[in-house]
């Protein structure tokens, strides 16, 4: 058993990609992609569970966490930009095979990767990662506001979703037991929103899912055509993201497992060992 995790930092494309990795080398791989507004310290109560036998790698996307965080003259902050850069993480890490586990924004990032690397993928874990229409809560009314109408005075409204109110509303919102939530979770994440210039890499980046919607029936394409082994793990009070969006898998997925869990966007922070143990099991029957 291993539960040594390692904290890397490697460059691609001039960039400096901050990532955690534990488990044993040569043990099938699991690559954890976080989502907003966290990095992979998220996941710091999923990988001693899974690093027993497996390879847990998981990076902080560039503009999260402790990875750079270039100005908007100097970066693109769109998804398209976020998943070219993890795909040179994977590929300077020499990344042949491994199952992907995907929440939030890793998702949108995850399933590009996933279409552009079907033969790598060996299986997708989709804990609060959406793909469908009817997983897009009403709180996504603002961000799909600025969408249609991209003035200065709604892109201003967003602002409201960096504050640290906002951030403790997506951690406790349909949690049974507050006592669960470690405080570092959510302090730690509005520590990195409050620096310098990540407003607006934010609000650019909410101006940019618009195009992971558009990009919605590709992904859909990918699961009919490729039939990955897939397992929802879902927070079934998520404010954002509906079960509906966990169950519309099924339409595409054949075989889809749909698992849902009493509690809400941030799922692995109260239910991290049941979560464990159901992607334990997933991953058991995946192939190496």
């Amino acid at each position: 058993m291993s539960f040594t995790i390692n904290y890397r930092n490697i460059k691609v494309n001039e960039l400096n990609i901050f990532y955690r990795e534990a488990g044993v080398p040569g043990a099938p791989i699991v690559l954890l992609l976080h989502g907003y507004p966290t990095s992979s310290h998220m996941f710091r109560n999923l990988i001693p569970i899974l690093s027993e036998q497996y390879h847990v790698i998981a990076p902080d996307l560039p503009g999260f966490g402790y990875s750079d965080k270039p100005s908007l003259k100097a970066f693109a902050y769109t998804f398209d930009n976020l998943a070219s850069h993890i795909q040179g993480f994977i590929d300077q890490l020499g990344l042949q095979r491994f199952a992907l586990y995907v929440f939030d924004y890793g998702a949108p990032v995850g399933y590009r990767l996933a279409v552009a690397n079907p033969e790598k993928i060996t299986g997708i874990i989709s804990q609060n990662g959406n793909a469908y229409i009817e997983g897009l809560s009403e709180g996504w009314n603002p961000i799909q506001k600025y969408w249609q109408q991209p003035t200065l005075e709604n892109r201003n409204a967003l602002k409201m979703m960096t504050t640290l109110d906002l951030t403790k509303f997506q951690y406790f919102t349909g949690v049974e037991d507050e006592s669960l939530i470690a405080p570092e979770s959510y302090t730690l994440d509005q520590y990195f929103l409050d620096q310098e210039g990540n407003v607006e890499i934010q609000l650019d980046l909410f101006k940019d899912y618009a195009n992971n919607v558009a990009l919605y029936p590709t992904f859909q394409n990918y699961f009919r055509e490729k039939q990955p082994a897939f397992l929802a793990a879902w927070g079934n009070k998520d404010p954002f993201f509906l079960p509906a969006g966990a169950e519309a898998y099924k339409k595409d997925i054949h075989n889809a497992t749909i698992k849902f869990y009493n509690t809400g966007h941030f799922a692995l922070e109260t239910h991290a060992p049941e979560i464990g143990a159901d992607i334990i099991n997933f991953l058991a029957k995946l192939p190496r």
